[in-house]
């Protein structure tokens, strides 16, 4: 028999089933245990009485805390629920527009800038995360180029690789030891080191400034100028994880600071050099060798043809090699070149006959040793090293020696300007031609407009003098 809460068959209520209302004297479950009102009364109440459904949940209630309430729709709430509901407002689409701008804020009451700045701050809220990675990527490079990281980079020699070359200016502080520098002299000086430091400050680069007046320990051969064979062997001693050196005269001039070395020349240095000397020989030395004991590289007119084999770069002049401005790798070939290169042997005994010291030496050794050949490249003038029309100027302009400003050439070289020309004039003009060529556009518009109110008042005066 099932426990179910159908009412029970006797007329007053309860229940037979055992173990609802006790004591019990009938376990047959056909009758009701009630008890009559004597019964109740000396009992104390129902407690041990008939108990019906609605006593027995009320009482159970009372034994857990929670008061039996129930509604009936008897409060406010509960009958005006639905009205309630209507006059909120409805926000789903396609509902009225009036009801859509309800409890809205329009800038400026909703006036066409005002409706445009809201929708320029919806599409910027929109596209937030684009924006914010925009900034980012802009504040990044304000922030490597404006601090000293840019700089660590284009030296870092896995990065930029800067501190693999090294710019050797022979700078003369002293006078030297030939003669002592007037006022113009130490100009050019002043001009030419403050040039090469910001350029080798720029790209990460060594600088290494040679007082030649420390090396009159050569005077008593007369041997100047051939201090720069010596010179570059300490450089690499000195630097011993470059491995490019780019030895500089004095008077030369860097017009092109935004041009670092590796993208001027070495990225592609097959291609910037050549190595048959004969694409342009003003010396008219015979080339290659034809002496059949040599081996085939030797014999060639451009070596192994690979660029991992030039260790030694060098311009050509009207009158041949010239070292105002040349790169020598570190190698072993390197090393023995300059070896033989300083020999006081040869020195001693063709001093008398080389007229260019060093320059010469070079000339005859490249002349009379295959060895020399294979290793040497030859870039044109103008790429590293060119002339103002005062140097090997005899026979007009030349293309391919001759500065061109509207070609941006890389250096200028004023050689020979101490023999009849104005080394410091010429200096300073290509210095203000290179800060002109190398201006920012902020400084162009400043330059422009001052050129203008110049301008005007150049004309009143014009008018005043014709008048």
């Amino acid at each position: 028999m099932s426990l179910s809460r159908s009412p029970s068959p006797n007329r007053g209520g309860g229940w037979s089933s055992p173990g609802l209302t006790t004591p019990y004297d009938n376990l047959s479950g056909r009758a009701s245990p009630r008890k009559g009102y004597g019964e109740i009364q000396m009992n104390g109440g129902l407690g041990n009485s008939n108990v019906t459904w609605a006593s027995a949940k009320a009482r159970s209630d009372e034994v857990n805390g929670y008061p039996s309430f129930s509604t009936r729709n008897n409060g406010f709430f509960s009958r005006h629920a639905r009205q309630i509901s209507r006059s909120l407002p409805s926000f789903v689409r396609g509902a009225e527009k009036e009801k859509l701008g309800r409890g809205r804020w329009y800038p400026n009451n909703g006036s066409k800038p005002g409706r445009i700045l809201g929708f320029l701050g919806r599409s910027i809220w929109r596209l937030r995360l684009r924006l914010l990675i925009t900034l980012s990527f802009i504040l990044a490079i304000i922030v490597f180029y404006l601090t000293p990281m840019h700089r660590a980079y284009r030296r870092a020699s896995l990065l930029g690789g800067g501190s693999n070359f090294v710019i050797i200016l022979a700078a003369n502080q002293g006078g030297g030891v030939m003669e002592w520098k007037g006022p113009r002299e130490w100009a050019i000086e002043r001009d030419s080191v403050r040039n090469k430091k910001k350029y080798a400050k720029k790209w990460g680069y060594n600088l290494e400034i040679v007082d030649m007046s420390t090396k009159k320990r050569y005077a008593h051969e007369w041997r100047e100028s051939w201090e720069k064979v010596d010179t570059i062997r300490k450089c690499m001693r000195k630097y011993p994880k470059a491995q490019w050196f780019w030895w500089l005269d004095l008077n030369t001039f860097i017009m092109e600071p935004s041009y670092p070395l590796q993208r001027h020349v070495f990225n592609d240095l097959a291609s910037n050099t050549y190595r048959d000397i004969n694409l342009y020989n003003p010396l008219h030395i015979a080339h290659p060798f034809n002496n059949s004991q040599l081996d085939p590289e030797s014999r060639s007119p451009t070596g192994d043809g690979k660029a991992s084999s030039i260790d030694l770069i060098i311009p050509q002049d009207c009158a041949g090699f010239n070292l105002g401005s040349f790169f020598v790798r570190r190698s072993t070939w390197t090393d023995r070149l300059l070896d033989i290169w300083w020999d006081p042997v040869g020195y001693e005994q063709k001093h008398m006959e080389w007229e260019h010291k060093e320059q010469d030496a070079l000339e005859h050794l490249y002349i009379n040793q295959p060895w020399i050949r294979s290793h040497t490249a030859f870039i044109p003038q103008r790429k590293i090293n060119s002339f103002p029309m005062g140097a090997c100027g005899e026979h007009g302009e030349d293309s391919r020696i001759h500065y061109k400003e509207a070609d941006r050439d890389f250096v200028v070289n004023m050689a020979g300007c101490e023999w009849g020309r104005d080394c410091w004039g010429e200096m300073y003009n290509f210095r203000e031609l290179s800060n002109k060529l190398n201006r920012t556009p902020w400084e162009k518009f400043k330059d422009g407009i001052s050129d203008r109110i110049k301008a005007m008042r150049a004309k009143p005066e014009k008018k005043e003098g014709e008048s």
